[in-house]
């Protein structure tokens, strides 16, 4: 049993930003929003979109204030400005932090008050969204989070502490484009931690409790791929095949977070990195991996999956759950990321109580996709054991 509605038009492959001009427009004044980072202005892409725009006849302002990790305050302030500049629909040029930001500022824009007022997790005040959205076209640089193609934006709330998502229908943009010229540019390192939080959606996806066939099938696909493809990416930025399949494993991961559910290694690394903003997502990922999964394989929850996803990985003559420990790990390693540290972020284990316990308020929903229940202290313990 599955239920799987994605309404956003989705354009891929090499050159596609270059048919942007072409494509229905949902207005004629747009707020372009991207990072308060340079790679977008530097490699011309930003120049390039506000071309494409004017040639589709519309007006432009632009919006560079988006962090990392989007921040509440500056969700907010989008919004207000959004409104304020008279855009009628927004633009979001980035990677995944753009794409999730410009969600909140499409809510703030036509239904005012701050972004937390619409959270619906932790300390948000759960107000409905009850006004039209301004409609959003999704351009993304980077391979990771698929929120091009899903229904939530991650925010931060540097106050409480607390990394969630806003999230429903309406969220979904109107038009993605997935261009993978715009993603050549992107760092090796950089390449890797986006490529795993792609992996890790797709992985989180096929243990998760809500898996079905579709799933299933989005998430072996996307593994494979993945897998595959981002050691060669890592190595060669500019290879656009390897580029290609890694961003289709992306876009694969959004339809997976819409037909299924991450589980609770996206809760606990939510906390690693609202705690330590400097803190890329998919190296939180990664540094939490190795011991969040051989939790659930000494548990026995699952073997028969992890036997797969140890050959979707290319170990193909796995026949142990511990075989996607070995293959997880030998993919860091062709990567260039089997080094990370918690401590090199400044992250120290007197603070795991309390990361557990606003994982578990603020991103209690995907602790029910789990297939065992955790508790704070099981929660801790994993990031005692992942702690270097």
């Amino acid at each position: 049993m599955f239920n799987l509605h994605v309404p956003t038009r989705v354009l891929f492959g090499c050159g596609q930003l270059n048919e942007l001009h072409a494509q229905p427009m949902p207005g004629k004044k747009a707020m372009i929003i991207v990072s308060n980072g340079k790679s977008v202005k530097v490699n011309g892409y930003l120049a390039r979109t506000e071309e494409q725009l004017r040639q589709a006849g519309v007006e432009t302002v632009l919006y560079d204030k988006i962090e990392a990790n989007p921040l509440r305050q500056t969700v907010t302030a989008g919004g207000q400005m959004a409104a304020a500049s008279g855009a009628d629909f927004l633009v979001a040029l980035g990677g995944g932090s753009v794409i999730d930001a410009s969600k909140g500022i499409a809510v703030v824009a036509t239904n005012g008050g701050d972004v937390w007022d619409y959270i619906t997790n932790g300390t948000g005040k759960g107000m409905p969204i009850k006004k039209t959205l301004l409609p959003i076209i999704a351009i993304t640089t980077t391979a990771g989070t698929g929120s091009e193609t899903d229904m939530g934006g991650v925010i931060t709330n540097q106050e409480t502490k607390e990394k969630t998502p806003i999230k429903g229908p309406q969220l979904f943009p109107q038009l993605a484009i997935i261009d993978p010229e715009l993603m050549a540019s992107v760092p090796p390192r950089f390449t890797a931690y986006q490529g795993f939080d792609a992996l890790f959606h797709n992985i989180e996806g096929y243990i998760a409790n809500k898996s079905s066939l579709m799933s299933e099938m989005i998430a072996l696909t996307a593994i494979e791929a993945i897998s595959q493809y981002l050691p060669i990416a890592v190595a060669d930025g500019k290879n656009l095949t390897a580029r290609e399949k890694v961003a289709f494993g992306s876009y694969l991961g959004g339809l997976e977070m819409v037909v299924c559910s991450t589980v609770s290694e996206h809760s606990m690394e939510h906390s690693l990195s609202a705690f330590h903003q400097e803190l890329p997502h998919g190296a939180g990922l990664i540094m939490l991996s190795e011991a969040y999964f051989t939790y659930f394989i000494e548990h026995h929850v699952c073997d028969g999956r992890f036997i797969r996803l140890a050959q979707a990985l290319g170990m193909t003559e796995a026949t142990e759950p511990k075989d996607f420990i070995t293959a997880l790990l030998r993919l860091q390693k062709d990567c260039g990321v089997a080094d990370l540290k918690m401590s090199d972020y400044g992250i120290t284990p007197d603070e795991f109580p309390q990361m557990a316990r606003i994982a578990k308020s603020a991103m209690a929903f995907l602790f029910k996709s789990d297939r065992i229940d955790l508790s704070e202290a099981d929660v801790v313990e994993i990031y005692q054991k992942a702690y270097k």
